[in-house]
Parts: structure tokens; C-alpha cells; sequence
């Protein structure tokens, strides 16, 4: 058995009454062996800095599913939408025969888009800003 040593420290009389009701509780044999575990909680909560490895595991266990359930609707999501791409861009190659320029400037026009947009494309405003423009490809 390891050594110990004792130590001595002060507590309300009230926190004494919580801490051994608490004990009593736990079904703990001793008080020492109560406050040990206590404070080894206590060290290894501060030794993680994440409050997240201690939630209650009916609180984990919920939040994971939930977690999973959208990580699965988002790839659901993103599948439908990889398709629906594809099909779109499989009818405008078939329909047009583009340059390797063509393509090169129309992605560049594309990047700037998507980023001056922060990703939200609309199709009407792509069509009203193409009637303002002369040049399709110039964005």
C-alpha cells in the first residue's frame, strides 16, 4: 500500500455536514478515501482543461447521436448535391464545347464569386448580373 500522509484543513461546519452527507451517500467506507477520490477528480479535471472528458455519460451519450444524426444528414446532404452537380455540368459539357481558357477564366470568375459571397449563390442575382454584363465571363 502506498504511504500517506496526513494533512489538516479547515471547513465550515456546514460544508462538513455537506461533505460527509455526501459521502454517506456515495457509499463511501471512509471520508479519507472519499475526499482522495474527490480530489483526484478534482486534479485531473484541471490536468485536462476540458470540462468536456467529465460530463455525465447519459449527457455525452446524447449529444453524440445527436451529433451523429446531423454528421449523417449533412453527407446525405452533400451526396444529393454532388449528383445535382454532376448532372449539371454533364448537360453543359455536353452542350458546349469549351476552351481550356474558357474554363480557366470561368473558374477564376467562379472563386471570386464564391468568395465575395461568402458561398451563398444565387442563381436569379447570377442571371440578373449576366444581363448588366457584355461578357459572361467576366463574372
Amino acid at each position: 500500500m502506498n504511504r500517506k500522509e496526513k494533512i489538516a484543513f479547515y471547513l465550515t461546519p456546514e460544508k462538513k455536514a455537506r461533505l460527509e452527507r455526501r459521502c454517506q451517500e456515495e457509499g463511501s467506507r471512509s471520508l479519507t478515501g472519499f475526499i482522495e477520490r474527490a480530489v483526484d477528480f478534482y486534479l485531473d479535471y484541471l490536468s485536462a482543461n476540458d470540462a468536456g472528458l467529465f460530463l455525465p455519460a447519459s449527457i455525452k451519450s446524447y449529444v453524440d447521436g445527436r451529433l451523429g444524426k446531423m454528421e449523417d444528414r449533412l453527407a446525405t446532404l452533400s451526396f444529393k448535391q454532388a449528383v445535382e452537380l454532376d448532372m449539371l455540368s454533364g448537360i453543359l459539357a455536353d452542350s458546349y464545347r469549351f476552351s481550356e481558357d474558357d474554363l480557366r477564366r470561368r473558374r477564376a470568375v467562379s472563386v471570386k464569386n464564391v468568395k465575395r459571397t461568402n458561398g451563398r449563390i444565387s442563381f436569379e442575382q447570377r442571371v440578373r448580373e449576366s444581363w448588366e454584363d457584355d461578357d459572361p465571363w467576366q463574372g
